[in-house]
Parts: C-alpha cells; sequence; structure tokens
C-alpha cells in the first residue's frame, strides 16, 4: 500500500513537470512572450494594404532580423494602415530614404517588413517615418486580375 502511493505521487510529480514544460514551449512558439528590449528606437510606416502582416513579424534587412512590428493600427483620415516597427540600435545608421516592403515568407504566408537603405547622408531616428513603403501583395486580388485578363482577352478574338 505504502509502495502504491509513493508511485502515485512520482506520477503526479512527472505529470505536472510534462505540463508545465508543455505550456512554457506553446508561450515561446506562440510569441505571447514580450521580448522588445530597451534597445530599440521606433520608427513607423504607413501602407495602404498590410495583408497578414501580425504584430512580433520580423523586421529585415537582407535577409538579417533587425527588430520587429511592435503594433499595427489604422488612420482613418488618410485611410491607411499604420506600423510601428522597433528596431535594434545597432541598427542606427538607416539612411532616412529607406523604403519598407510587405514580403511573404514560406509556404505558409507568414509576413514580414523587409527593409532596403537609401542613399541619403541623414538617418532614421526614435520617432521617424518611412515614407517609401510597398503594400503585401495580396494573391487573391493577383488572381482575379489575371483571370479577368484573361476573359478580357478571349472576348476580344
Amino acid at each position: 500500500m505504502q509502495k502504491s502511493k509513493l508511485m502515485e505521487v512520482w506520477v503526479g510529480i512527472f505529470a505536472f513537470i510534462g505540463i508545465a514544460g508543455l505550456v512554457f514551449l506553446a508561450y515561446e512558439v506562440s510569441s505571447l512572450s514580450h521580448s522588445t528590449s530597451e534597445n530599440t528606437y521606433s520608427v513607423s510606416a504607413k501602407f495602404t494594404n498590410i495583408g497578414g502582416l501580425k504584430p512580433r513579424a520580423p523586421i529585415t534587412i537582407s535577409g538579417v532580423k533587425i527588430g520587429e512590428v511592435v503594433s499595427i493600427s489604422y488612420d482613418q483620415d488618410i485611410y491607411e494602415a499604420v506600423v510601428i516597427m522597433a528596431l535594434e540600435k545597432q541598427y542606427d545608421k538607416l539612411p532616412e530614404d529607406t523604403s519598407a516592403s510587405i514580403f511573404t515568407a514560406g509556404l505558409l504566408g507568414e509576413q514580414y517588413i523587409g527593409l532596403d537603405p537609401g542613399g541619403a547622408e541623414d538617418y532614421l531616428e526614435e520617432g521617424s517615418e518611412i515614407d517609401i513603403t510597398q503594400s503585401a501583395i495580396v494573391l487573391e486580388k493577383v488572381i482575379g486580375e489575371f483571370l479577368f485578363s484573361q476573359t478580357a482577352d478571349e472576348g476580344e478574338e
């Protein structure tokens, strides 16, 4: 009887550790943990269409992650999405005419922002706005335009 009770306690301990481990992994994978540090500066950009871009999406230059999306809001006066990005301070020499484009990564369609440095002598700093942007390409819209053009071509023949 004593041995059975001890076995139940050990099984309970292992079950608790296993569940705690799964919760920790789910928390880390789901990007709910907030890792934006004090070593960042914020810049913003306005897009006509952000597609499936979400907060915590990576910001990259030449494939190197240099920051992440902090927040996304909608400006009702200009009818555009406003994206606030936190860039790491070690990348503080980005020209002020840097452009931002929304790209899709991989088969799952996760979106990220790619920056392309310009040639200006002044640099982006805290509170700057990136003026040159390219919105996300919406696959449904591209397919619709292609089908419409095919139908129009057939009608002319």
